[in-house]
């Protein structure tokens, strides 16, 4: 199922959180966003805790940001009756920061220090 805007204001069950401009390049980032995909969220809040790379502090904050608007959502709900699971998760590469640094005899070498866009979706998996 494609998450579109419309589908994600006529169901209650989906949440959406993203995070524009995180100054990390989008492999490193890809590499844990892969860990978690389709997992359940307390599940993929283990993950981030216990992983050592720098990626997992932030995607571990955008994971809580998107239960807090599931639970905005669905004030009268319950997280672990809803059973949360990572529906949807992409890591885009954003704009480069393009830096000159010195190099032998004269030269000088392009330097790109590249950053991504995160969106994580969540889901309900008894979509009652």
């Amino acid at each position: 199922m494609a998450v579109t805007k419309e589908n994600i204001k006529d169901n209650n069950n989906l949440a959406i959180a993203k995070l524009n401009n995180c100054p990390t390049s989008p492999r490193k980032m890809r590499i844990v966003a892969d860990l978690v995909r389709g997992k359940d969220v307390e599940q993929a809040l283990d993950i981030f805790r216990f992983s050592q790379k720098e990626a997992s502090r932030k995607l571990e904050k955008l994971l809580m940001s998107a239960i807090s608007n599931w639970q905005a959502k669905n004030k009268d709900a319950n997280i672990e009756d809803a059973s949360l699971y990572i529906h949807e998760i992409k890591v885009d590469s954003a704009t480069m920061l393009k830096r000159i640094r010195t190099a032998p005899q004269g030269r000088a070498h392009r330097i790109r220090k590249r950053s991504n866009h995160v969106t994580i979706v969540l889901n309900t998996k008894d979509n009652k």
